[in-house]
């Protein structure tokens, strides 16, 4: 049976179309604390995960802060400009 673009993952998971990350890129306007906070507040994720995002984007320039369905990502990427932080939504 071929793949198609909707898959059921399980019986509460369904996820339509491809999949998209949104890149973070490096900045150097904001303190690692307000980087933080604001993937936290766009991504919803722990202040663990978001302190690995943000050390990943300084080390290496960019890292990829979430990666779901396009409304989502395009969502949290404008949560994170919220603030002027670089950001890229772009299919996986």
């Amino acid at each position: 049976m071929p793949v198609t673009d909707t898959q059921v993952l399980d019986d509460t998971t369904t996820i339509i179309g491809k999949p998209y990350n949104v890149i973070l890129f490096n900045d150097e306007t904001h303190s690692m604390d307000e980087v933080i906070a604001q993937l936290i507040k766009a991504t919803g994720c722990t202040a663990e995960k978001a302190s690995r995002i943000m050390l990943e984007a300084h080390l290496t320039g960019r890292a990829v802060a979430w990666t779901g369905h396009r409304e989502r990502a395009e969502h949290i990427s404008s949560v994170l400009e919220e603030i002027r932080l670089g950001t890229k939504v772009e299919p996986v």
